[in-house]
């Protein structure tokens, strides 16, 4: 396979794992990244060191004091120029993604135009960052709200999405006057590599200073230097329910804010009227999209009993005609997993499915023979199974459906919420009633509920994230934008007196 695209996104047999520009000091440590996809080795990033670490932060402070006082629609100006160098650079970085993280190629080049989403939407934004005007109880008095720069945010992304949650958060936060600094899973390095080499671009035409954007690279204690770190005001992280449980407590030590994005557990709740064309695109798409690797991946589907056998059938039908393969081959649906710890924990889950009781309806296992030497490919399966059992209850990263009954929509809605996990949910419906139901407070308690979607492929214009043990916290469209700054309350006095609020007397 010819690998240009690694050349024209500037990415070198070893590369620098702090912000481009900045010569790693003092790391004479490596981290290979292995493709998924062949086995083969792609390249090495540094690995950023405590002194890497502070310089990369006294950067990103300095460029900070002058980002901050730069007028928003400048920003924006510069996010829409990262936008179009995007656009130019979609084609080779939406195959860096696919290769280094194993998706399919369309998921590839999705996942970049969702960046171009949302440095569009950021672009907007940046002259819509609007306060509130209240009326005072004091004569001539005037009281408003206002929104200022937070400083340094610190972003933890994780190796399902490696490209595109970090652009929801940055582009966001940089309209707002924060600076980043990025932390890339370990797992897929060279993608924040290659998002840095293309902003240093835009940023270097417009005499931005460069700590604008930075990247730090390395495992957790990389991740560490951020979290207990009092000059980052804000951490958002993306990733596993236990790893944000961490950084939660890290950070709020120190009281400093944070925006989790986290596990995911997701159900589709099948009703007697939904239209199974439907039913059959979201649910398949859902549960092996990604090789089953997104925090939105549908690991539940729950079916009236009326429908349960015949949506059965279609689905064997329909996992019988999937394509697993090399991602980059466009007429592929499934690529592999991230490695072969992700197999391992894909087997353990099967075999404990069984040890629970489920019974499997369509065989997993691991996919052998030409094409599939990484070792890292897998059968999506399917498994009958309780909603109690510990296994589903738990979230397994990889293409594990769990099929299960239901007799009535309240007793299908208590299945759905049921799991500690809250990030998306979906009903499949034609009845307004039933979709109505599903949207209320008593329905879903998910951050995402859908009605005739899936549980995945958000679009960026909605904020994005979950309750319960997904984290609470909500990325990307909406008003996330006020989670990158800090309110404050002004009240001005243009009398000749000075009344105290609520009618207190103070005469000198």
């Amino acid at each position: 396979m010819k690998k240009d695209f690694l050349k024209k996104l500037g990415l070198k047999a070893k590369n620098n794992g702090t912000s481009t520009g900045l010569k790693s000091t003092a790391s004479k440590t490596y981290i290979d990244s292995y493709s998924p996809v062949d086995g083969k080795l792609i390249g090495s990033v540094s690995v950023t060191t405590r002194k890497d670490y502070d310089k990369v932060m006294a950067t990103a402070q300095k460029a900070y004091a002058t980002w901050r006082t730069t007028p928003a629609p400048h920003r924006g100006e510069i996010v829409r120029q990262y936008g179009e160098a995007l656009r130019a650079n979609k084609d080779s970085l939406g195959k860096l993604v696919s290769y280094e993280m194993g998706k399919s190629l369309q998921e590839g080049y999705g996942e970049v135009q969702e960046m171009i989403d949302i440095c569009d939407f950021a672009v907007g934004l940046s002259r819509q960052l609007y306060g509130l005007t209240m009326h005072s109880e004091r004569p001539s008095h005037r009281m408003y709200e206002q929104y200022h720069p937070l400083g340094v945010v610190g972003i933890i992304s994780a190796f399902n999405f490696p490209v595109a949650v970090w652009s929801w958060n940055a582009m966001i936060a940089l309209v707002c006057g924060d600076v980043s600094v990025w932390k890339g899973s370990e797992k897929t390095p060279l993608c924040s590599v290659a998002c840095q080499n293309i902003f240093h671009k835009v940023l270097k035409a417009n005499k931005v200073p460069e700590g604008v954007s930075c990247i730090i690279n390395g495992d957790y204690k990389v991740g560490e230097y951020m979290t207990k770190d009092r000059n980052i005001p804000l951490v958002s992280a993306t990733g596993s329910t236990r790893m944000g449980k961490i950084v939660a407590a890290e950070v709020a030590g120190r009281l400093g804010r944070t925006l989790l994005e986290l596990g995911g557990n997701n159900a589709i709740i099948v009703t007697p009227s939904s239209d199974m064309k439907l039913v059959l695109t979201g649910a398949v798409f859902g549960a092996v999209g990604t090789c089953g690797q997104r925090c939105t991946s549908t690991r539940r589907l729950i079916v009236h009993e009326s429908q349960y056998d015949g949506v059965k059938k279609a689905l064997k039908k329909a996992y019988k005609q999937l394509k697993i393969g090399d991602p980059l081959n466009s007429k592929n649906h499934v690529g592999p997993l991230i490695d072969k710890g992700a197999v391992e924990a894909y087997l353990n889950s099967i075999a404990e499915v069984k040890k629970q009781g489920g019974k499997m309806i369509v065989d997993g296992g691991v996919l052998k023979g030409r094409g599939y030497g990484s070792g890292c490919y897998v059968q999506p399966c399917i498994a009958e199974a309780k909603n109690d059992m510990a296994i589903v209850q738990h979230e397994t990263f990889a293409p594990i459906l769990y099929l299960m009954k239901y007799k009535t929509l309240d007793e299908a809605i208590a299945m759905q919420n049921a799991v500690p996990q809250g990030l998306s949910s979906a009903i499949m419906t034609t009845n307004m009633r039933e979709a109505e139901l599903f949207l209320s407070a008593n329905g879903s308690d998910c951050g995402i509920a859908n009605v005739n979607i899936g549980t995945s492929g958000a679009e960026i214009g909605g904020a994005f994230g979950g309750e319960k043990d997904t984290g609470g916290g909500r990325e990307s469209g909406s008003d996330s934008w006020k989670a990158y700054m800090r309110r404050q309350t002004n009240t001005i006095n243009y009398s000749t007196t000075l009344p105290l609020a609520q009618g207190i007397k103070f005469d000198l």
